[in-house]
C-alpha cells in the first residue's frame, strides 16, 4: 500500500456549493457562500449549515433565526465564489452579482431568483464547535424552480447544471451511474 498519513482535517469531498441568503429588518439582503452544509433528518426536514463567527452574515442568522440555502448550478457559479471571497460589510453583494432577490414565504427569507432550489430555513439550535459554529435549522418551504419540471410534474433538478466543491476547485456534476436501489434490483 503506497499512502500518506496526514494530521486530521476534512477531505469529506465533494460538497454541494450553496449561497446561504439572509436579511436583516431594514437592511440590504446578504449572501454567503458555505461549503460545510448539509441535510441532518428528513421527518421533520432538516438541515445544518456551519459558519465562522467572524463572517458577517454570522450575526444576521443569529439574530434573525432565519436563512434560505440556495442551490448554486453553473449560471451562478462565478457569484458562487465571488459572495465567498467578498464581504458583505463592503459590498451589496446581489447587485454587485447581477443577482435578482426574491420574496421569500415571510419577510426576512430573501431567496436568490437565478437559484433552481431555494429552501427556506428556521435555526433551531446554534452549536459551538470551534472554528465554525453549527446552525442546526428545520426547513419551512422549499421552491423549485418549474422550468425544471416536465409537464407531469417531475422536478428534473439534475438536470439544472448542479455544481460541486471538491478540494478547492468547482465542479459541475458529471456522469450518472444509476439510481437509488440499482444494485439490488433484479
Amino acid at each position: 500500500m503506497s499512502k500518506q498519513m496526514w494530521k486530521a482535517g476534512n477531505m469529506l469531498y465533494p460538497l454541494p456549493v450553496v449561497m446561504v441568503s439572509c436579511e436583516r429588518e431594514g437592511e440590504k439582503p446578504n449572501i454567503i457562500t458555505v461549503a460545510w452544509s448539509g441535510t441532518i433528518c428528513t421527518n421533520p426536514a432538516m438541515v445544518s449549515i456551519s459558519i465562522r463567527k467572524e463572517r458577517y452574515s454570522y450575526d444576521i442568522i443569529k439574530e434573525s433565526g432565519m436563512f434560505v440555502i440556495n442551490l448554486v448550478n453553473d449560471k451562478i457559479v462565478k457569484a458562487a465564489d465571488w459572495c465567498g471571497v467578498r464581504s458583505g460589510r463592503d459590498y451589496d453583494k446581489f447587485k454587485e452579482m447581477g443577482l435578482t432577490r426574491a420574496d421569500g414565504s415571510v419577510p426576512g427569507m430573501p431567496l436568490i431568483k437565478e437559484s433552481p432550489v431555494n429552501i427556506e430555513c428556521e435555526v433551531k439550535e446554534i452549536k459551538e464547535l470551534g472554528s465554525h459554529d453549527m446552525f442546526i435549522a428545520a426547513v419551512k418551504n422549499v421552491w423549485a424552480d418549474e422550468k425544471y419540471m416536465d409537464e407531469k410534474g417531475k422536478f428534473h433538478l439534475n438536470e439544472s447544471g448542479l455544481v460541486t466543491y471538491s478540494h478547492g476547485e468547482y465542479f459541475g456534476l458529471g456522469k450518472r451511474y444509476g439510481k437509488f436501489g440499482y444494485s439490488v434490483k433484479k
